[in-house]
């Protein structure tokens, strides 16, 4: 029977609510995503008082916000989902997630209202994280129980396409409107844009959902009286229903989240930050892959009809997880083959000694860095440098070595008098050598003078400063002279290999995201179902793949080696892998109306 209506076609009725679900659901991620993608520009408007690096991790650190309480949005929705229906609950979230998007679109930023922004602007994320956590479970709930048998990996995929979709659709509304007011406007005002038309999405996702008739497996559910009278207790308080929960987070959703956002946030951001591709450009080349690799969401769905959710979802984590590596480093030579060539030409050490080293992470912006190792790593960091890691002598001074150069580093806590005296004289030369030039630019004696005042105010604090701008002055005419690039050049890009290998790395997503929705609809009852499926799904992408972008970076951060945030995607899906194969069941023959 299941055979032959896999071969029927899909009725008016069925398109239409596939359709309206699937639409206003793009809307919803869209709003999710404008804030990952302007992450940085964020991170300035809303976190300027924090230094560069720990700027662009705390504006992701904000951005997993969102995700950190997906769960508990999905434990309230998905409550209210099985008690009240999934029609009427699906429709509040959409309105939750508008409207905290348009605000975000006219919340002064930091130097406006200072420490009130950035909190503000948390809160809203935090909305937006509940809202989203209570939309995917109905939205795929509402759909698998329209889909007839056989066809609910097909039905459900198309669901599993709006999160890639509403990237795209960001994608291009940031996209022209950068084109449009130019590069300098957008970062200043005009990233505001794309958050307030969002309320013109928001309008017609609520007059499609409004059109939308309840699910007829929950109706009829209802008119017999078989609705859940406590949801929660039922999915996570019976330990026959919360195995099964605990089973779908770490056996199936926790490397489909991290295969995911690898696929299409991260290598976003490894783009942009790592290999210095200007922004404009990692959008398009992004854009791109995803129109070719987002039909294949469908295909996987479908296949899974066939041959089973199982065998693709842990296919893509163990393919993901073996061929990252190679993978990423294919991007590099595509991207900024200069920068390839000069990481294997002239490798970056900072040889220091290793009690002398903290953790590279300050997204609160009050630690203090002030050893020679923090230093000399703090300046590579915020250049993207990659570099290794070598044990000098017990109490000796950091060193930066690029190629055969050698860049010395200096400690900001050991500053001496000698120090105080010889930075002093060589500012005091600096002013008298401009003095003495006729051609020396006003604004340059200025900053000199200003420089040569300050000893007199704060010596050691001025030493700092000056021992920082001879380092950086160092190390950026050393990384010159090795190759380094400032930026990647435009005219060297491989824009079809870069395309062929984030598709590929779509693909990955297609695989292990296409088949889940209906995987986890099936594993269990129509009952405790909106409830028990969105928890193990929002834990596993809320906090395992929310979170990746800034535990990655601050891996990164912390080991100097670019390609070492991966780690953290290859272990997650590597465990996903040999836990799904051991322990998590076949579906796709279960009658998901059974039992109720």
């Amino acid at each position: 029977m299941a055979s032959a209506v896999a071969n029927t076609p899909m009725t008016a009725e069925e398109k239409k609510v596939i359709f309206a679900s699937s639409l206003g659901t793009v809307f919803e991620w869209y709003d999710f995503y404008l804030y990952g993608t302007l992450a940085v520009i964020i991170g300035n408007q809303f976190f300027s008082a924090l230094d560069p690096a720990s700027r662009t991790i705390f504006s992701l650190l904000a951005f997993a916000a969102g995700f950190i309480v997906r769960p508990f949005g999905a434990l309230v929705f998905g409550r209210l989902g099985d008690m009240i229906g999934r029609k009427y609950t699906f429709l509040v979230t959409i309105l939750i997630m508008g409207l905290s998007t348009f605000i975000v679109g006219v919340l002064p930023n930091y130097a406006s209202i200072g420490l009130a922004a950035p909190v503000i602007l948390i809160g809203l994320r935090m909305l937006q994280g509940l809202a989203l956590g209570g939309e995917y479970g109905g939205a795929a709930t509402y759909v698998a129980e329209h889909a007839p048998m056989g066809k609910r990996g097909a039905y459900t995929s198309w669901i599993q396409t709006t999160a890639t979709v509403g990237l795209f659709l960001s994608l291009m509304v940031i996209l022209g409107t950068r084109t449009a007011i130019g590069e300098a406007a957008f970062a200043d005002w005009g990233w505001r844009i794309p958050f307030l038309v969002s309320i013109l999405l928001l309008a017609i996702s609520v007059w499609i959902r409004l059109s939308m008739n309840e699910s007829p497996a929950f109706k009829k559910m209802k008119e017999e009286g078989k609705t859940s009278k406590s949801p929660l207790s039922e999915s996570f308080g019976q330990w026959k229903n919360l195995k099964i929960v605990i089973l779908a987070l770490v056996g199936l959703t926790a490397g489909q989240a991290v295969v995911w956002y690898t696929g299409q946030f991260y290598a976003l951001f490894f783009l942009t930050g790592a290999l210095k591709v200007d922004g404009a450009t990692a959008n398009l080349l992004i854009a791109a892959s995803l129109i070719i690799g987002t039909p294949f969401f469908i295909v996987f769905g479908s296949l899974s009809d066939k041959i089973g959710r199982k065998p693709i979802i842990m296919a893509g984590c163990l393919i993901a997880a073996l061929t990252y590596f190679p993978l990423f480093k294919a991007l590099t030579e595509a991207a900024n083959p200069d920068l390839a060539k000069a990481q294997a030409s002239n490798k970056v050490v900072v040889v220091s000694d290793p009690a002398e080293c903290s953790f590279q992470f300050n997204p609160t912006g009050t630690a203090k860095f002030t050893s020679s190792c923090d230093i000399a790593k703090q300046q590579l960091s915020a250049r993207s440098v990659s570099y290794e890691n070598e044990a000098g002598a017990a109490g000796s001074a950091a060193v930066i070595k690029v190629g055969t150069t050698e860049i010395a580093s200096y400690s900001a806590s050991k500053i001496t008098d000698e120090d105080v005296a010889a930075a002093k004289a060589a500012a005091a030369k600096k002013v008298e050598d401009l003095k003495a030039k006729p051609d020396a630019k006003p604004e340059d004696l200025k900053k000199a003078e200003e420089a040569l005042a300050g000893f007199d105010k704060d010596a050691k604090g001025s030493t700092a400063k000056a021992k920082e701008a001879t380092m950086k002055a160092q190390l950026g005419a050393a990384l010159k002279a090795a190759g380094y690039p400032d930026k990647a050049d435009p005219a060297k890009i491989d824009k079809v290999k870069i395309i062929l290998i984030l598709t590929i790395l779509v693909i990955y997503v297609t695989m292990v995201y296409g088949p889940i929705a209906a995987m986890l609809v099936e594993m269990f009852p129509t009952r405790i179902r909106y409830t028990s499926m969105s928890l193990p799904y929002h834990i596993g992408n809320g906090w395992f793949g929310g979170l990746l972008p800034a535990t990655a970076l601050a891996i990164v951060a912390q080991t100097g080696n670019m390609y070492n945030g991966l780690w953290y995607p290859i272990i997650i899906a590597s465990a996903t892998f040999v836990i799904g194969m051991l322990f998590v069941k076949e579906t796709k023959d279960v009658d998901i109306y059974a039992g109720d």
